[in-house]
C-alpha cells in the first residue's frame, strides 16, 4: 500500500479485498508519505521479483507516472485506488483537483469539535460535576445501565457536548437539571425485564452474586419509578432503549435534537 499520505484509504480498500480470499495468505505492508521519486524506486524494486502487487493512493501526478514507468519496467502489477474516482469527479464537476495529499486527515475546526465534545464527554461522565450541566448541548439522564456513557461517546462524535446524569433514588438529583431548558434534557427508559438482565450480567462479569439487591426487580421496578417522576417534573424528552443497539438510540436522539433547534 502506497501513499503520498497515511495510506489508510488503500489499506482499507486492501483489506476488504483480501477478505474474498478467506486462505489467510495475503500479506499487507503499508508505505506511507512517500514524497519523492526515490521513494517510490526503492518500493518498486522491493516488490520486484515477489508475487505482490502495490496499490495506491498517490494524488501527485508526477509520483504517479513514476510509479507506473518503473512498475512496468520491472513487471510489478499496480493499481490505482485514487486515480479513477478522481477523474471521475473532475469530469463531472468541470473543476480541477487540488492535488494535495493528506487532505482528509486535516486538522480542521470540526477536528477540534470532536475532540472538545469527546473531552467533554469523559469530564461530565454519570455526573462527576454538574456544571457540565448547564454547559452541555444535551444532558442525558436515567438510572444505571440505560447506556447513557455509550451514548454521550456517540454524540460527541458528532460534535455535539452531552453530559449525563445517574438518577438513584437514594441521592437527590442536581437542581442544574431543572434549571436548563427541558428540550436539552433526553431521559432513557428500558423495560424492567431487559434491565434485569442487563445488571445481572454486569455483577456477574464483577463477580458478584446476582442474587444482589442492585439487580432485584423489586430494586428495579422503584428505581424506574423515580426516574419517570424526575423527567416528568423536568418534562423532557423520553426514549425507549429496550432492545436497541447505542446508534438506534442516537439516532432517535440527534432527530430530537436537531429537530429542537429549529
Amino acid at each position: 500500500m502506497l501513499s503520498d499520505s497515511v495510506g489508510e484509504t488503500a489499506e482499507q480498500v486492501a483489506k476488504a479485498a483480501v477478505s474474498q480470499f478467506n486462505n489467510g495468505s495475503v500479506e499487507i505492508k503499508r508505505v506511507p508519505y512517500v514524497d519523492s521519486t526515490s521513494d517510490i524506486r526503492d518500493v518498486v524494486e522491493e516488490a520486484a521479483g515477489q508475487n505482490c502487487i502495490i496499490a495506491y493512493t498517490l494524488v501527485l501526478p508526477e509520483l504517479r507516472e513514476t510509479l507506473v514507468e518503473e512498475a512496468k519496467r520491472n513487471n510489478v502489477i499496480v493499481v490505482d485506488i485514487m486515480g479513477p474516482i478522481i477523474n471521475a469527479l473532475g469530469g463531472i464537476t468541470n473543476k480541477l483537483p487540488t492535488m494535495e495529499p493528506g487532505l482528509v486527515h486535516r486538522l480542521d475546526d470540526e477536528y477540534f469539535r470532536r475532540v472538545e465534545a469527546i473531552e467533554f464527554a469523559v469530564k461530565y461522565d454519570d455526573g462527576k460535576d454538574p456544571r457540565g450541566i448547564t454547559r452541555a448541548d444535551l444532558v442525558i439522564i436515567g438510572v444505571s445501565r440505560t447506556s447513557k456513557t455509550p451514548l454521550c461517546m456517540y454524540l460527541a462524535n458528532k460534535r455535539i457536548k452531552a453530559a449525563n446524569v445517574p438518577l438513584v433514588p437514594e441521592v437527590s438529583p442536581p437542581e442544574e437539571i431543572f434549571q436548563v431548558p427541558a428540550k436539552k434534557v433526553v431521559g432513557l427508559t428500558v423495560s424492567p425485564h431487559q434491565l434485569n438482565i442487563i445488571r445481572t450480567e454486569r455483577l456477574r462479569t464483577l463477580g458478584l452474586t446476582s442474587h444482589a439487591d442492585y439487580a432485584s426487580m423489586e430494586r428495579i421496578l422503584k428505581e424506574l419509578e423515580y426516574a419517570e417522576n424526575i423527567m416528568k417534573k423536568i418534562g423532557c424528552k423520553t426514549i425507549d432503549a429496550t432492545n436497541k443497539a447505542v446508534e438506534e438510540t442516537a439516532s432517535k436522539v440527534l432527530e430530537y435534537y436537531y429537530r429542537s433547534k429549529r
